[in-house]
């Protein structure tokens, strides 16, 4: 019986991104990340599809030979067919059909979203984690069925319900902004780079976290909403500079000592802890003690100690996927792909990306 081999294409954003699975084992996953959006301080779309049409060969082309594989040997080509940006989905959708047609094998569409839960199953074959250090030693562990799942990016933040591969339900999201926007702008308004996320990451580990009390949400259910924390941010240091008779933000942390740091390590504190309560909640409503993290803001690292201590302190089995399967990446569309393939659950050439859509 000839082996399932997955080629998957991820394009959704600003990280061009090709891997390959073989009979549930992941054999490649190659990423190009595209530099010029930084001095925007935000991913331009037309700037993006653009680059995509550069990264896209030589991207799929290395993952082809890293998984030590030829075109030939693959049984069909996953790709992700939304949500994202919508000129940059064109470009991978085109890409895997034209290839697809080529070869004459099947496409699959995948659920961008969807994808980064599917990232939690992503098991790298020892040749993979061989060539990459900060995989070895590393505990995978993959969750069983049902459990529940923040997914937590620059434009999501939810609470979903995970019953199988292709059976998820959404019961808790933002009502307006994701909690990766909330870092991201608010990195912005203290002028470190784009992406703000990581910065803030790194300065709140030098910062008091109980130094600043913003506005906290209290929406109904299992939502979220983060538009009134990026507000309540801004205000602390417009009243913070009318205090100290300054004009810019640059002047106020540099006539403060620490402040930088402690605005950091406040607001992540805040952004985690609205996070961490609604899954509480929901965890206790649903009597379920499985509970993953996904999505890019799962690399952070206050994020990440808050599952552990939750998960010690609610008696939860937590999973956090490694750092590498965090960020968009064509392993989580391989592994959906798989699952799918499976169940010959197969796209027709027509069909067309999306920009935005539920699970």
């Amino acid at each position: 019986m000839n082996p399932i081999t997955i080629l998957a294409i991820e394009s959704s954003c600003d990280d061009t991104s090709a891997a390959v699975i073989r009979d549930g084992l992941l054999m490649s996953n190659v990423t190009a990340s595209q530099k010029v959006h930084e001095e925007f301080g935000g991913v331009v779309p037309e700037l993006a599809s653009r680059a995509h049409q550069l990264n896209i060969i030589p991207v799929v082309d290395t993952a082809i030979k890293h998984a030590g594989i030829a075109k030939e040997d693959l049984s069909a080509i996953a790709f992700t067919r939304g949500p994202g940006l919508l000129g940059s989905l064109l470009v991978g959708t085109s890409f895997a059909k034209g290839l697809a047609q080529s070869l004459g094998i099947p496409l699959i569409d995948v659920n961008h979203l969807q994808g980064h839960i599917m990232a939690h199953f992503v098991e790298p074959s020892a040749d993979y984690i061989a060539s990459n250090p900060k995989l070895q030693g590393v505990e995978i562990k993959h969750p069983a069925f049902p459990f529940l799942c923040l997914l937590v990016s620059g434009g999501n933040s939810q609470i979903v319900l995970v019953k199988a591969y292709n059976d998820m339900q959404i019961i808790g999201q933002t009502i307006d902004d994701a909690a990766g926007e909330a870092f991201d702008k608010c990195a912005k308004v203290l002028g470190l780079p784009y992406p703000g996320g990581p910065w803030i990451d790194k300065l709140a580990h030098e910062g008091n976290p109980k130094a600043f009390a913003f506005a906290e949400p209290h929406i109904p259910n299992y939502d979220y909403s983060f538009s009134g924390l990026k507000t309540s941010f801004l205000y602390t240091i417009r009243d913070l500079m009318k205090a100290k008779q300054l004009e810019t933000v640059e002047q106020l942390v540099e006539a403060v000592p620490h402040l930088k740091e402690d605005l950091c390590a406040s607001l992540q504190y805040t952004i985690i802890d609205v996070l961490m309560r609604q899954l509480k909640k929901a965890a206790q409503d649903l009597q379920i003690n499985r509970v993953a993290v996904a999505g890019g803001v799962s690399a952070n690292s206050g994020l990440r100690d808050a599952f552990i201590d939750y998960g010690k302190r609610f008696h939860w089995e937590v999973f956090i996927p490694p750092f590498s399967f965090t960020t968009d990446n064509a392993a989580m569309i391989a592994q959906a792909g798989y699952f799918k393939y499976q169940d010959s659950d197969f796209c027709p050439i027509d069909e067309v990306p999306f920009a935005k859509t539920q699970i």
